[in-house]
């Protein structure tokens, strides 16, 4: 019992710290775009996360492994649902700001995974209908609507731009349970690595379909450049290597209840770093939405139901 409740304290602590590495995503990004197009906005920091990647599985001996990686349509697939992630967060940040981007991924992993791992895990379907989930999932969603409804940046999304709003949950959920699937048979730092140095690759193709194209990947400034490096450092490798060493830990459940810390970092950080005006029912929301997700870990973590541990030794990061 006691190392059950160490590997939990311990996923909780790498869960927050992944949480605060992906908060940091919107100031660098923010604080870049003066200098760096969209285009370069997506490229770069898949490039950094994936150059750290590449350094770091080459120290740990998963070279192979990564390169066996390549060769799979699935892991194509996971780089194809990373991609339209960053694409449809990015395009949230610049639409209706860091904390309604924030909560629409929060979402994503308090609501949306819980209900995909209840479908594809046998093992977990009987807590998808407990009393601590339904209520934690309503607390969530009510905590998030006050926050996106009294800041009013969603409501300023218009025309084509409604498209990426359900898109942030759908993307990030279905983009992290495919990874953890070949995680229960594959290193996190081969998969994870493979899918942010491929997405280099792909974003790069699809370029010409963002905006500022092409050409504007060699006009970025040399600080916007900086601000992407640190991104693509925090956000796209420091973020999910700990996220992936918390389900190493726990199993798929726990850490994404934990996400919950991304849009209370994410609104500390608008207040304070971007100086973003925050009205006072959007900052009621996050405690309300933060509880939801306590309650909805509750219900999850209840002994009944308690997920199927990750493997650990050679292939844990």
């Amino acid at each position: 019992m006691r190392s059950t409740t160490s590997a939990h304290r311990r996923a909780v602590l790498f869960s927050l710290l992944a949480a605060f590495f992906w908060a940091l995503y919107y100031p660098f990004v923010l604080g870049a775009k003066p200098g760096a197009s969209p285009s370069a906005t997506i490229v770069f920091p898949f490039l950094f996360g994936g150059a750290s990647y590449g350094v770091y599985g080459a120290v740990r001996g998963y070279g192979g492994v990564l390169l066996r990686l390549w060769r799979s349509g699935s892991a194509w697939l996971r780089t194809g649902f990373l991609v339209a992630m960053q694409l449809s967060v990015l395009a949230t940040t610049y639409l209706a700001g860091p904390v309604d981007s924030s909560l629409l991924s929060l979402i994503g992993d308090v609501v949306v995974t819980p209900v995909i791992v209840a479908l594809l895990w046998a093992s977990h379907r009987g807590t998808i209908g407990t009393g601590w989930f339904t209520v934690g999932c309503v607390l969530s969603l009510v905590g998030g609507g006050l926050t996106i409804v009294g800041g009013h940046s969603l409501g300023q999304v218009g025309g084509w731009g409604w498209l990426v709003v359900p898109a942030v949950p759908l993307t990030v959920a279905i983009y992290f349970l495919l990874s953890a699937q070949e995680n229960e048979r594959t290193s996190a730092i081969a998969v994870i690595g493979q899918s942010t140095t491929a997405a280099v690759l792909v974003s790069v193709v699809l370029a010409p379909l963002i905006p500022g194209g092409v050409a504007t990947l060699v006009t970025v400034t040399p600080e916007a450049l900086v601000l992407l490096a640190l991104c693509g450092v925090s956000s796209f490798f420091l973020a999910p290597l700990l996220y992936f060493r918390a389900i190493t830990e726990a199993g798929i459940v726990i850490p994404p209840m934990m996400m919950t810390g991304i849009p209370v970092f994410t609104l500390l950080l608008s207040a304070f770093v971007l100086h973003l005006g925050l009205p006072l029912l959007a900052v009621l929301g996050i405690p309300v939405c933060v509880a939801g997700a306590l309650l909805t870990l509750r219900g999850e973590s209840a002994p009944a139901a308690a997920p199927p541990r990750a493997p650990s030794g050679p292939l844990a990061p």
